[in-house]
């Protein structure tokens, strides 16, 4: 694993980069100062920018969120959500395990950061395991009801009734789970994803689809769209995993989801590990320290049993 401290060091190393966003671009709140100009960089340079995020939400508000935070639009050749996907998923029903998945859904979705809308995928929304089909993950704060809206509850709620769907005798409901990281940052703090549920669903027994990375889904969907975003004489290049950049703040899933698609990986050491690899300094603040514990870093990959490519403290130009 190469340390650097510029993104201008690696440039020649690819083509085509996939962004994370939370923890990378920005904590959720406020956009990081050095990622600004480091993806102004990547685009002056001819990089083509795809963002590829573990978000709930669909892809078409992803980049005009980003534009509000300073980053351009030209900047990004498009982006890529776990939500738009499992969006794509249930509407088409690409396939026979799609097909069989049922309507009637247990719907766990989020309240203070705005409810996820299920309109025009013919779902029936239930709040009780006996009558649904599958469960459908895309928040952690609130369980959606029948008639509309939705009810808070705790994490603790949600597992004993995901607790309850795992013991049913009849049937066991699978899960869909449009947000696969564990926590994400929320300004200075770290807030709980539907990652979580599923891995608590995973334990009692219960068969858990992601819809973004890890998952190979997510990034046969970049391999999908880069040709399409790159000039025609790119399009060849694109197709190819060795000329693109995966840049996250998450082992267990942005260096994870690229290691196993044949990615280069550049880990961002100031996102959700920023606490354990005892990181000093703040990305929000406009830090670019690069100060933080190699020993607890080796000790957090072999704990993954994975070894990124590139890190740095923060993604700067």
């Amino acid at each position: 694993m190469r340390k650097i401290t510029s993104i201008s060091e690696v440039l020649d190393e690819f083509q085509f980069v996939l962004l994370d966003q939370f923890g990378v671009l920005h904590d959720g709140r406020k956009p990081y100062p050095h990622a600004i100009a480091a993806v102004e960089q990547l685009h002056a340079a001819g990089k083509q920018v795809l963002v590829l995020s573990n978000s709930s939400r669909r892809s078409s508000g992803t980049i005009g969120k980003l534009a509000k935070m300073g980053f351009k639009e030209k900047w990004f050749a498009g982006a890529i959500t776990s939500g738009e996907l499992t969006h794509r998923y249930l509407s088409s029903r690409p396939s026979p395990w799609w097909q069989q998945l049922g309507r009637r859904c247990l719907h766990f979705t989020w309240s203070s950061r705005g409810a996820i809308s299920l309109e025009g995928l013919g779902l029936q929304v239930v709040d009780d395991p006996a009558q649904a089909d599958f469960i459908l993950a895309h928040g952690t704060e609130a369980l959606a009801l029948p008639g509309g809206g939705s009810r808070d509850m705790s994490l603790a709620e949600m597992q004993a009734l995901l607790q309850q769907c795992a013991q049913q005798q009849d049937k066991q409901l699978p899960m869909v789970v449009a947000n696969p990281d564990l926590v994400t940052v929320d300004g200075a703090s770290l807030i709980t994803m539907p990652g979580t549920l599923a891995r608590f669903y995973q334990k009692k027994g219960g068969a858990v689809q992601l819809m973004g990375k890890p998952d190979p889904i997510i990034y046969s969907a970049a391999q999908e769209l880069l040709p399409a975003a790159a000039a025609a004489a790119a399009a060849a290049a694109a197709a190819d995993p060795r000329q693109w950049l995966a840049i996250g703040d998450s082992l267990e899933h942005d260096v994870a989801g690229a290691v196993q698609a044949g990615v280069k990986t550049l880990f961002v050491v100031g996102g959700i590990h920023a606490e354990a690899l005892q990181l000093q300094g703040s990305a929000a603040e406009g830090c670019s320290s690069s100060s933080w514990s190699d020993a607890a870093l080796q000790q957090l990959c072999q704990q993954h049993q994975l070894q990124p490519d590139f890190c740095m403290a923060y993604l700067q130009k």
